[in-house]
């Protein structure tokens, strides 16, 4: 049986070759996406809340520090690219990893892999969405934060429905746009430095880095701990083997792109949060805001500040319209597999999972609300936190994957894993200490108290576990016996 995806539709006698916009794959999506679209979906994936709102907050509580944290993640996420990619050029599937745990460890594999990325993009997606309600209150106070989360997901969905050309645009636009304003406030915050320009009361200078004395005013266990965050920032890079079953000559143009999302995200990143350390004392950074928003803010410059919030307004949309893309097509694959309510498999005329995304929007919608009792603050810090869980545990299963792979079939890719299997182990073992770290972290109250946010994210395994536990039983019973994971 071969291992790549084959076409449903062929060339007809008349024609030289099929048009793009008419190539389905064998489990029924239109390959329509290029190498631009790829690279962007994964790169605006990757590139919301966690860097955009996320950090501030962490600089505060880690201080400049969290550089480190964030290279650190950075190598690992390399690492999972380079394993993805070895299991994408062996075969390509949307149901991407999913279908890689099905095949190399069997239904258990799949059934885990599947509804733990959910809970990721659950959450994920949740926290991107009480993001965007947060953002709209800087223009628009009076309009609470649900209403403006909601007209956001609807819009979303009115994207993810239309067709996966007009997903691929959508985000390949707003990935632009962010990505611009990275690279523009790169150059800007590197001139400010070199000018030593007034922030405030203070100025930007690189020894912003060192007051007290040191990178790690809080300790370098402070450091360790933000990691769980910073992966969670990394999060959606591996959106370029979910897209590979729905892109044109994927066995060229994959390899690029995994090298290309790799180094632009490390260097946005890093380098982001190493100017934010430089422009202003990370102490005058804070939870609940955009550290970018901060600082020409109180430079006095709100119109720029008003601009950056656009900005991270469009960031949070692209990144949610990335979760709903991806968990839309891993939900179907689920549902093919009997893992899954089977009505998710109903596909539109145009090729898209309908049912699979209107099904993660009602979740969305069911979180969005939740935040009125929750709260805000803790509602968005809860939900980045446990959505942290879904990424460690899809980017094991990944690294696990590609152990397996080797181990049964040996070196069957064209892009082979640097260093495996050692590296993969490597990975591995960096995401369980990240894992038991989580229940070290913690976030400040308003009035200046601990909330035991890492023990709150912690607990919710075992109730993760119980309920996937119950969930294996009745799926077992009804999952179809020549499932192919597809």
């Amino acid at each position: 049986m071969s291992h790549n995806v084959t076409d449903t539709v062929s060339p007809s006698p008349g024609n030289d070759a099929v048009r793009a916009a008419d190539r389905v794959s064998a489990e029924g999506y239109q390959q329509t996406l290029s190498r631009r679209h790829v690279t962007m979906i994964a790169m605006g994936g990757a590139i919301g809340v966690g860097l955009f709102m996320g950090a501030g907050g962490r600089l505060a509580s880690t201080g400049p520090a969290l550089i480190f944290s964030y290279v650190i993640a950075g190598a690992i996420a390399y690492l999972l690219m380079r394993a993805l990619g070895e299991l994408i050029m062996y075969r390509q599937t949307s149901g991407s990893f999913v279908s890689y745990a099905g095949e190399l460890f069997g239904k258990k594999g799949a059934y885990l892999s599947g509804w733990m990325y959910f809970i990721n993009w659950a959450m994920t997606g949740i926290a991107e969405l009480i993001a965007i309600g947060l953002y709209f209150t800087y223009f628009f106070p009076g309009v609470p934060v649900e209403i403006s989360a909601v007209c956001a997901l609807v819009l979303l969905v009115a994207v993810n429905l239309l067709s996966v050309k007009a997903f691929g645009e959508f985000e390949f636009w707003a990935a632009c746009l962010k990505v611009g304003a990275i690279v523009i406030f790169l150059v800007v915050g590197t001139i400010m430095v070199v000018m030593n320009a007034q922030v405030g009361q203070s100025h930007a200078a690189v020894s912003n880095l060192f007051l007290g004395g040191s990178m790690f005013p809080k300790g370098g266990l402070v450091m360790i701990l933000a990691l769980n965050a910073v992966i969670f920032a990394y999060n959606a890079i591996e959106l370029v083997g979910i897209t590979a079953g729905e892109m044109k000559n994927p066995e060229r143009e994959v390899p690029k792109a995994i090298r290309a999302v790799v180094l632009r995200i490390v260097v946005f990143y890093v380098g982001s949060v190493s100017l934010l350390a430089m422009l202003m004392p990370s102490n005058q950074y804070k939870s609940g805001e955009s550290p970018f928003v901060t600082v020409f803010a109180t430079m006095g410059l709100d119109w720029v500040g008003s601009v950056m919030n656009f900005v991270v307004i469009t960031a949070a949309l692209s990144s949610c319209n990335s979760g709903l893309y991806s968990i839309g097509r891993i939900f179907r694959t689920m549902a093919n597999n009997g893992h899954a309510p089977a009505w998710l498999t109903k596909m539109s005329s145009r090729h898209v999972p309908y049912a699979a995304i209107l099904s993660i929007a009602g979740v969305y919608l069911v979180g969005v609300l939740a935040n009125i009792w929750l709260g805000g603050s803790h509602a968005f810090d809860l939900a980045l936190n446990t959505a942290s869980i879904g990424v460690i545990f899809t980017w094991g299963s990944i690294f696990a994957c590609q152990i397996m792979l080797r181990r049964k079939k040996g070196k069957v890719s064209s892009l082979p894993m640097p260093g495996a299997p050692w590296t993969s182990w490597i990975g591995l073992v960096a995401l369980m200490v990240i894992t038991v770290l989580i229940g070290f972290d913690t976030m400040s109250n308003p009035d200046g108290s601990q909330y035991l946010l890492g023990l709150w994210t912690l607990g919710t395994v075992p109730v993760l576990a119980l309920v996937l536990w119950f969930g294996w039983q009745f799926v077992k019973k009804n999952e179809p016996k020549n499932a192919l994971f597809t």
